[in-house]
């Protein structure tokens, strides 16, 4: 059986390397290396993209929309599978998050152009989006959203500043930022899930490598069918039941850790857990999850298993 064809543009960055973990012991799989003298070269990367089954795009938005350009018009058999934020709300572009709904999977497995979701968009989504398809909230609702992640998501000049043994103080606490309300994930939260208006977002970074929380803080009074936690977090289970990267805890569990959430907990793996506590005037819907994993590579590799006919969880790593 031939082995299909993959290469990554954009390799030696986190999402590419992480990428290149999961492909390790993979033998379906034969990886398309450039050399790294000629990783930025154009006509070099062309030649890749084109011989390629399968490229990811590991870049900044700028390199990934040249990369897409690349394509050679007759190359009908090359699927792109996107990373950046280039192409995630545009027109013929699946988006990569399976488990929205069967609308979002056929796209994956019968499409071309694929855009991985943001790390912190994976999670909004995952809390916000059964909720306004099942009706407890619509597209009017004042969503507002906090999240924390650790600081492998900021890139590569942050990495080495956090992991610097002269880091500044400030790098010792939690930092909340995209403080002008522009956050560039903030597109593709407000059109996938419908909203009306762009969510209030609240991120924070914070001084570990990598897991993230993202939380949706609910006024039942506001919502369009009033219902107790319990029964809420039942409806979001019977949502993703069947899924294997998501998986709904049970009402209470919050209890095992003494009603404390950590953001790492989840680092290294590809899927994600949903939480929903709270009483029946406030409650809260919390996904926890790896920000390089189901938010950035594991979802991508999820995606091309789905794309290729592949069981989706193929060399990727699940908690259970």
């Amino acid at each position: 059986m031939a082995k299909t064809k993959v290469y990554i543009d954009g390799s030696e960055g986190t999402t590419g390397l992480r990428i290149n973990e999961r492909f390790e012991g993979r033998e379906d799989i034969e990886i398309l290396k450039i050399d790294s003298e000629l990783r930025k070269d154009p006509e070099e990367r062309k030649k890749f993209i084109n011989a390629s089954d399968i490229t990811f795009l590991c870049l900044p938005d700028a390199a990934s929309i040249e990369a897409v350009s690349l394509i050679e018009k007759d190359n009908d058999h090359t699927v792109m599978i996107d990373a950046s934020t280039a192409h995630r709300t545009e027109e013929g572009w699946a988006y990569g998050l399976p488990e929205l709904g069967e609308t979002f999977r056929e796209k994956i497995r019968t499409g071309n152009r694929i855009a991985v979701p943001g790390c912190y968009a994976s999670g909004f989504l995952m809390d916000v989006y059964p909720l306004i398809q099942m009706g407890f909230i619509d597209e009017e609702y004042p969503v507002c959203v906090n999240a924390l992640s650790g600081y492998s998501g900021a890139g590569k000049k942050a990495i080495a500043l956090y992991e610097s043994p002269d880091k500044t103080v400030d790098l010792e606490a939690p930092r909340m930022y995209a403080l002008t309300q522009k956050h560039k994930h903030l597109k593709e939260m407000q059109k996938i899930a419908g909203l009306k208006e762009a969510p209030l977002f609240v991120p924070v970074v914070d001084d570990y490598y990598s897991g993230m929380i993202v939380t949706f803080p609910i006024y039942v009074s506001r919502m369009k069918r009033h219902v107790t936690p319990e029964a809420l977090r039942d409806a979001v289970a019977e949502y993703f039941a069947g899924e294997q990267f998501i998986h709904v805890m049970p009402f209470g569990s919050e209890e095992e850790t003494n009603s404390f959430f950590s953001a790492n907990v989840f680092s290294g793996y590809d899927d994600a857990r949903i939480y929903v506590t709270g009483n029946d005037e406030r409650i809260l819907v919390s996904s926890i999850f790896d920000n390089l994993g189901k938010g950035a590579s594991g979802a991508a590799i999820q995606c091309m298993n789905l794309r290729l006919g592949l069981p989706e969880e193929t060399g990727l790593n699940l908690s259970k």
